[in-house]
């Protein structure tokens, strides 16, 4: 199947929405809630890929039923202690670490505030993954939707054909493909319904 992009989306449009546990604001930059549901609300979430600031170490939000992927986009320094488990270390950037949205999960910020980049989805409806790709490489896009976010100016090639994205903007793509960097570096959030 051929991919075929979705839409374009404008970081002028990105909602801005307190975290669950009111410690600070996440920004979506895509989501699919249910019908019904608030638009930017916890409830009735499907999925949400969002970029936020961690200002101060602290809890996380109990998302109970998510899976989580966190990559740090900016600065360095982010370690995480889920109770009861071993540290995740996220002081490597564009190094996603996967944990379950039920775990109590403290922050520790070893180098000051850094910024980081979130994907999480019910996991009873949509697996998910998040990797990064630069200049001069490449991904294969899964068969159900990718949301590609663009951390510089991007200029890649879709299946052969062109496309621009600018820098925090974003593009949404479905039904797989071929992706090859010319130039920027992107997020990858792939989304795959589960059967």
């Amino acid at each position: 199947m051929a991919a075929r992009i979705l839409e374009f989306l404008d970081p002028s449009a990105y909602r801005h929405f307190p975290w669950k546990n009111g410690g600070g604001v996440t920004i979506d930059i895509a989501a699919e809630y249910r019908a019904g549901a608030e638009p930017g609300g916890w409830d009735g979430m499907i999925w949400r890929l969002s970029r936020t600031r961690i200002e101060a170490p602290g809890p996380f939000s109990d998302l109970p039923g998510y899976e989580r992927l966190l990559a740090v986009i900016d600065g360095s320094g982010l370690v995480l202690h889920p109770k009861g488990r071993p540290a995740l270390d996220v002081r490597t950037p564009f190094r996603p670490v996967r944990f379950a949205g039920e775990w109590p999960v403290d922050s520790e910020l070893t180098e000051g505030p850094v910024g980081v980049l979130n994907l999480l989805a019910d996991r009873k409806k949509i697996g998910i993954d998040l990797s990064f790709v630069g200049a001069p490489g490449g991904a294969t896009l899964p068969g159900g939707r990718a949301i590609l976010w663009a951390l510089s100016p991007t200029r890649a090639r879709l299946n052969g054909q062109t496309v621009m994205i600018g820098r925090d903007g974003a593009m949404s793509v479905a039904g797989g493909g071929e992706l090859v960097m010319d130039d920027g570096l992107v997020a990858v959030a792939a989304l795959t319904a589960v059967s």
